[in-house]
């Protein structure tokens, strides 16, 4: 499993994650792609597609078998980034933000 190692900062919105990878190294967002959908870096799976797929109880080695142009490292970081977010004191500020 990936170990969480970063920050978010609020100044410029720059999320660290995984070895200090920044979030649009995993993640992309553009007019272009899925009308503004957050998708997996270099596909077009959105982000959402995995939380839906973990929601009806499939596994993150099963979404990654079914989606293969997502890497388990890439799941895997979108976990810990939400993991991280929804556990971060300032959870409303975040949430406010993305309303």
């Amino acid at each position: 499993m990936l170990i969480f190692h970063g920050i978010v900062n609020s100044a410029n919105s720059t999320i660290y994650i995984c070895y200090m990878h920044k979030a649009d190294e995993i993640i992309s967002i553009g007019h272009d792609i899925l009308g503004n959908q957050p998708v997996f870096k270099g596909t077009r799976v959105t982000i959402e597609t995995l939380f839906d797929y973990l929601k009806s109880e499939g596994t993150v080695d099963q979404f990654v078998d079914d989606f293969p142009s997502v890497s388990k490292e890439q799941a895997m970081a979108v976990i810990e980034i939400a993991a991280k977010l929804m556990s971060s004191k300032n959870i409303f500020k975040l949430y406010e933000t993305a309303a």
